[in-house]
This record gives C-alpha cells, sequence and structure tokens, in this order.
C-alpha cells in the first residue's frame, strides 16, 4: 500500500515456526487436532484443502506434523515426569502398525494416565514391542499405585519396592460375561455380584464423597463382604469347570489377582477399574482404523508426543487449537526451567 507522502506501507509478516516458513502456528495445530482429536488421516486433510482451493500435499501436511511434535516434545516429556511422580496411575497399551517391507509390523501404544493437583494428565508412550521396557522407561523406580489389568508387561513396575498393582474389576466381569452361554447360572451370578460392587461406588458418587475417606468407610462396610462371597465362590467353584472353558478361565482370573482386584478396599483414591485408561486409548483405536498404520517408528513416538498434548487439553477442557497455536510460538523462547508454564492446566493464552 502507498500512502500519501508516496512511501510504502508494508505490514510486518505474520510469526512463523521456522524462519522464512510459509506456514503459521494456527495451521501447523490444525494439522494436530485433526490427526489425534478427529483421526483423521493426512491424506484425507490434504483432500479436504484441496476442495476449499488451498494446494496442501500430503508430504507437506506431514512435515508440518512431525515439525509440531518435534517443537513440543519437550511438554509431552514433562507430563511424562509428573506422571511418574504421581502415587496413583492407571496405564493400558494397544497395538499400532508400522509400515515395513511385505508387510505391517505390530508395534504398541501404551498410556499412562494420574491426576495432579485436581488436574488430569494423559500421556502417550510408543514403543516397537509390547515387553516391559516401556512401564520401566515411563515409571522408572517411582513408588504408588498401579492401575492395570492382569498383563505380565507391568510385573516389573509392580514389585515390593516399587509400586503395589492395583486390579481391574471391568476386566474380571468382562471374562464372566464372556461365559454366559456356556455356564449361565454361573456366570450370572458373579456379574450380579459385581454389580452390587459398582453399585456401592454409585452410591458414594451420589453422596460426592468420590475418594475421600467417607469413601473408604462405605468401601469397608459394604464392598469388603460382597468382594469376600465373590472369593469364597470362585474358590469353590474353580474345581467343578476345566480350567480352559471360559467361565474356568475367568475364575482362575479372579482368584489369580485377587490381591490387586482387592487393593481397592484400603484405598479410595484407587478406581474400581482401569476404564479410565482404556477410555484414552479409544483415540489410538479409532486413529488406527482410519489412517491404518504410522511410516515408521519415529512417526509413531511423534504421534505419541501430539496425542499426548492434545489428549491432556481435552482432559483438562481446554480448546486444543487455540492451546497449541499459542504454545508452538512461545515455547522456542520459553525459560526450560519455567516449561510447567506452558502445560495446558496452567496455561494462559495472555501470559
Amino acid at each position: 500500500k502507498v500512502c500519501k507522502c508516496g512511501c510504502f506501507a508494508i505490514a510486518a509478516a505474520p510469526e512463523r515456526l521456522v524462519e522464512g516458513g510459509l506456514y503459521g502456528p494456527g495451521l501447523h495445530a490444525h494439522v494436530v487436532i485433526a490427526k489425534c482429536a478427529d483421526s483423521l488421516p493426512l491424506d484425507r486433510q490434504a483432500r479436504a484443502f484441496s476442495r476449499a482451493h488451498v494446494p496442501l500435499s500430503k508430504s507437506t501436511l506431514c512435515d508440518l506434523f512431525h515439525r509440531s511434535a518435534e517443537v513440543l516434545s519437550p511438554l509431552s516429556q514433562r507430563i511424562l515426569e509428573l506422571i511418574a511422580s504421581s502415587t496413583h496411575v492407571n496405564a493400558d497399551e494397544t497395538s499400532l502398525k508400522v509400515q515395513a517391507t511385505g508387510e505391517c509390523r505390530r508395534a504398541f501404544v501404551w498410556d499412562f494416565i494420574a491426576t495432579h493437583d485436581s488436574h488430569t494428565m494423559v500421556a502417550y508412550r510408543f514403543s516397537a514391542d509390547r515387553s516391559g521396557q516401556t512401564p520401566i522407561k515411563v515409571l522408572g523406580d517411582s513408588t504408588g499405585v498401579l492401575q492395570v489389568d492382569g498383563f505380565t508387561g507391568y510385573n516389573q513396575v509392580t514389585t515390593p519396592d516399587k509400586r503395589e498393582r492395583a486390579g481391574c474389576w471391568a476386566h474380571a466381569r468382562r471374562k464372566y460375561f464372556g461365559a454366559l452361554d456356556s455356564a449361565p447360572d454361573e456366570a450370572q451370578w458373579a456379574i450380579d455380584k459385581i454389580r452390587e460392587i459398582y453399585e456401592v461406588e454409585y452410591l458414594a458418587a451420589e453422596k460426592k464423597v468420590i475418594g475421600k475417606p467417607q469413601h473408604l468407610t462405605l468401601r469397608k462396610a459394604k464392598s469388603k463382604e460382597l468382594v469376600e462371597e465373590l472369593m469364597t465362590w470362585a474358590d469353590d467353584q474353580k474345581p467343578k469347570h476345566r480350567p480352559k472353558s471360559p467361565l474356568g478361565a475367568a475364575l482362575t482370573y479372579t482368584l489369580n489377582q485377587r490381591k490387586s482386584l482387592e487393593r481397592f478396599l484400603t484405598d479410595p483414591k484407587i478406581r474400581l477399574d482401569n476404564n479410565i485408561a482404556e477410555q484414552y486409548l479409544r483415540l489410538i483405536a479409532l486413529g488406527r482404523k482410519n489412517f491404518l498404520f504410522v511410516g515408521h517408528d519415529e512417526a509413531g513416538k511423534n504421534l505419541a508426543t501430539l496425542q499426548t498434548l492434545v489428549s491432556t487439553c481435552l482432559a483438562n477442557k481446554v480448546n486444543p487449537q487455540t492451546y497449541l497455536t499459542d504454545v508452538l510460538l512461545r515455547i522456542g523462547s520459553h525459560p526450560h526451567q519455567q516449561i510447567d508454564d506452558l502445560l495446558p492446566w496452567n496455561w494462559h493464552p495472555d501470559s
């Protein structure tokens, strides 16, 4: 634009993640959220942009996605550190294919969930296999409680000098549900008894005492007797059924996991099940159905990094588009010692 004095007036260029780059933080954030929150593969995003007459190729969107992961990785790592320092942690894992010569190979994404100062933290970790090395790398020698299913991959972090293992009643119930066809009366009895245990939790929620001492009092007064009845019944039933039958497998699971399943009776902050960890893996499962696989291990790690921030935003009711657009620019000049200020639950757009 030329002003009245004949001089050219040029507006300042918008800020970019990379000096001389064409794309701003808003587009980077949009690509990340479309994939991590809406499970849209990058090729579908490219087609959507094309219909809007915006020429963005899949390779360009791929660059934006992975650049965002590189910039934001310190925040994702910090959330993992805070989870490891938390007393109560929930965890689970699911498979994810990785492109390879001939056919895709199987890898895994793990999630770890904890509460920090009443804020929910959700972190993901990619691994090339399902070995117990991932829980070790995330939780190390930390102490407290780890709530998981019966998978042995968590055994090395649930030892007497590390974390106590809490079991999942939803997993136990699921096994009895699978036995309804072959042993309907026995399986239904167990399902009904587990429902009674859940009803105590519903009562605690109704009284608004979840996680409080009154919750533990309710559990000791009502849940303990119900659990003892179920375990006594399982001991009596086990010899009557083939170990490999659906009911036999359910009984074996219940009795083998007895200590971890009873752990909730001593701590009101322990959930009755591990459903929260399964809930946050649904985004990974939905994405897996849509984009089928990741191109390589580094892409899997970047997906876990960005999924950590998007899911933590959603868990704390923070708009991930606004958050990522702001933080992608600020993190480069933000003091590392104050990185906690940029975590989703601490972040303020005007700070």
